[in-house]
């Protein structure tokens, strides 16, 4: 999975992408510091992995990863070359979904490079950007297709998508929040279109140390933000940039304690791969064995002859069955062997759909 880290210049992106990946992206206190996208890969926490390594005596535990990339702050213009220019917007086209960093809190010792906070005006002029950068796209597409849509029906109907999709974007609305009760090969379409602005959003508002407990329920511009999300294929995520940069170093015990006193469940990392899994519709299943336990990264509804293929793909191409056992009753029986004998461990086929938790052995022929 990778996730792109966009949002204007000086809004925390850059500081949030250090804390969270502790890559060591260069953070300063004016635009456009960040000139090349960085790179930060980290594993996604998982305990139950820590406890199946201990059960198999694994010789090695492998945590599912995600990628974050911090894309240099776009500003108004971007699209057309402005500030650093387009050229990042083609690292957003390569990423799964977008984390949109808004600044939503006050200090006048941080400069805006729109001098002030107005959260709304700044998603908008991230997302005009992209709007723009996607309207060149289907323009070019639809000019295309006019020329062949008399003689053939395929086109005709790319055609028919591609106007809906310009309609609604020169309104100003992102592709991800329109209406457009797409069939099956419009879905496919719209999918191999790759609009920036239909990759799924998690708006990441970062807000002041004050604001982090109780759901920034106090924060206006928060409200403003939730307000935009309701809208649109959207998560929220609330965090606080500075308080994720003091605990990067601490240990997990350090961490909690001093989390604790805001009021606050896990670090920011987890609750954002939590809430990234959620809007990806992404689920873990678990292999184990002396060799390694590790956790494997799937969409909801995967069925098993495609989650071996997450292994290797000989294992999809050969697929015979899948022995699965829950990680939970995998727990409360305390060994594989046992679970087996309580009649908890199945065999399944090619239409079986993985859940999450799923301990797998797959079972294949090539």
């Amino acid at each position: 999975m990778k996730l792109g880290v966009v949002g204007l210049p000086n809004v925390g992106k850059s500081t949030l992408f250090n804390s969270l990946t502790r890559a060591g992206a260069e953070a300063s206190n004016y635009p456009f510091c960040t000139i090349d996208p960085n790179v930060g890969v980290v594993a996604v926490p998982d305990e139950r992995l820590a406890k199946l390594t201990a059960m198999y005596s694994s010789q090695k535990t492998s945590h599912a990863i995600i990628e974050f990339v911090d894309i240099a702050g776009l500003v108004k213009g971007a699209s057309k070359g402005e500030g650093l220019g387009n050229q990042f917007l083609s690292h957003i086209r390569e990423v799964d979904a977008i984390v949109h960093v808004v600044r939503c809190f006050d200090d006048e010792n941080v400069i805006h490079v729109e001098n002030g906070v107005d959260p709304a005006r700044d998603i908008d002029i991230i997302n005009t950007e992209l709007i723009l950068a996607d309207l060149e796209i289907i323009e070019r597409r639809l000019s295309k297709a006019h020329k062949s849509v008399r003689t053939d029906i395929k086109t005709a109907k790319e055609a028919n998508l591609l106007s809906r999709l310009l309609a609604g974007m020169e309104s100003g609305v992102c592709a991800r929040a329109l209406d457009l009760d797409v069939d099956s090969e419009e879905a496919a379409l719209l999918k191999e279109l790759n609009l920036l602005t239909n990759k799924p959003v998690l708006y990441a508002v970062n807000v002041g140390e004050s604001d982090l407990a109780n759901d920034s329920a106090n924060n206006p511009h928060v409200e403003i933000v939730r307000g935009i999300v309701s809208k649109e294929r959207a998560r929220l995520y609330i965090v606080c940039a500075k308080i994720e940069e003091e605990i990067a170093e601490l240990d997990d015990n350090e961490r909690r304690e001093f989390l604790a006193e805001f009021g606050v469940n896990g670090s920011g990392l987890d609750r954002l791969i939590v809430a990234s899994y959620s809007l990806l519709n992404l689920i873990s299943f678990l292999t184990a064995g002396p060799k390694e336990s590790r956790a494997w990264t799937i969409k909801k509804g995967t069925k098993a002859p495609q989650a071996a293929g997450k292994i290797h793909t000989d294992m999809e191409r050969g697929f015979i069955r899948a022995e699965i056992v829950s990680y939970d009753d995998l727990m409360r029986c305390g060994s594989h062997s046992a679970a087996k004998e309580r009649g908890l461990v199945r065999l399944e086929g090619k239409d079986y759909v993985m859940k999450d938790g799923d301990v797998t052995l797959f079972r294949f022929n090539v």
